[in-house]
């Protein structure tokens, strides 16, 4: 296999008329590094002007299932670290990662993901903006940022809140994970695919004469099978009457005054997540609906700035939210958050509204070039 990239955990090769491209670091369970984006971002505007080139297939890989996790996000440990010493990379990554997602929402050529396994976070930046986003009964999905502070970016408020009714405030703040089949319910997946068959799809691709980047995909649309969905996997009237109301406050209070399980355990969620990036989150998917895409990917740069340098409140590096909420995860793993303000009561405007100021003038904007 010749790879176009450079990083040890990318394999790419084109394949017939169809270019291939492996997530292969395992051990972290596909998670990003910004080695691994800039080897992403080479390999698509190679690839998009490639004559030879029909379409892309993307896929993870590991050691359980077909092709293991597909991506389970950024990685967190390199924000923890990079955040504490003040490494410029981190600021990098979060640019060069959402131009990366504006580039494949924007691919000239079909785009197709098989996101078999765990797809979270960074993961799902690479994958909803596919023309054709294939789960499995493997499937594991969610946005979960709102555990470790910080909130669901690349694009996520943009393809969130597209979702149904209040659907995507419900998953933007809670994490929910949806599997395969929920997935397609809530309009983040297009078909289901037995992970089974996934081997021979992609063994497939080498061997079959596609005259058209939508053949490549009528062709992987075959594969799909009917899953047995879930009856109700959220009430969506009881979701939507309390996450249409306006605040954090407001929903939490009515989930806790429901007499149904369903919302008694959803207001236990969230009181566990990070009370002042719930109310960042809540209005940044409510924003988002009105955003283009690349609007949206502009404001959550800004978002992901002010999160490990929030400077109107005098906090960055180990004192931010997000650092915070990553040390409790993921590093010393005690899950015991020392979260700053501790309840969604104690959380006030002058706290969460200057996350939405941005920190460049718009000709400075290190996105400023998206959709132009």
């Amino acid at each position: 296999m010749t790879s176009l990239l450079h990083s040890p955990w990318i394999d790419s090769e084109v394949r017939g008329r169809v270019a291939c491209l492996t997530l292969n670091r395992p051990k972290a369970l596909n998670a990003l590094s910004l080695d691994m984006v800039r080897a992403i971002t080479d390999a698509l505007l190679r690839w998009q002007d490639d004559p030879v080139v029909l379409a892309v297939v993307v896929r993870g890989m590991g050691k359980e299932g077909p092709f293991g996790a597909f991506c389970a996000g950024g990685d967190i440990r390199f924000f923890h670290q990079a955040a504490l010493a003040g490494d410029p990379a981190l600021d990098d990554f979060f640019t060069e990662e959402y131009a990366l997602n504006h580039l494949i929402h924007t691919y000239h050529k079909p785009y197709i993901a098989l996101m078999d396994g765990i797809v979270m976070g960074g993961g799902m930046g690479i994958s909803q903006g596919a023309s054709l986003r294939l789960v499995t009964e493997r499937t594991v999905m969610a946005m979960p940022e709102t555990n470790i502070g910080l909130f669901p970016d690349v694009g996520g408020g943009y393809f969130l809140s597209r979702t149904a009714g209040h659907l995507g405030e419900y998953l933007a703040l809670t994490g929910r994970v949806l599997k395969g089949s929920e997935a397609v319910m809530a309009g983040l997946a297009d078909a289901y695919v037995d992970s089974a068959r996934l081997t021979r799809l992609w063994d497939s691709l080498g061997d079959t004469p596609f005259e058209s980047g939508e053949a490549v995909q009528r062709w992987c649309e075959t594969f799909a099978s009917s899953p047995e969905l879930p009856r109700h996997p959220w009430p969506s009237a009881e979701l939507d009457t309390a996450f249409a109301l306006p605040t954090v406050a407001d929903v939490v209070y009515h989930l806790e005054a429901a007499d149904s399980t369903w919302a008694k355990d959803t207001a236990a969620v969230l009181r566990q997540r990070s009370p002042l990036m719930l109310h960042v989150v809540l209005e940044q998917i409510r924003r988002a609906r009105h955003m283009s895409l690349a609007d949206d990917l502009r404001m959550e740069r800004d978002l992901v700035r002010h999160c490990f340098h929030t400077r109107h409140l005098q906090r960055s590096g180990a004192s931010s939210e997000t650092v915070e909420g990553i040390r409790a995860l993921a590093v010393d793993k005690d899950h015991a958050p020392r979260w700053s303000p501790q309840r969604v009561e104690d959380v006030t405007p002058p706290q969460w509204q200057p996350f939405f100021d941005s920190p460049w003038p718009v000709s400075a904007h290190p996105l400023r070039h998206l959709g132009q």
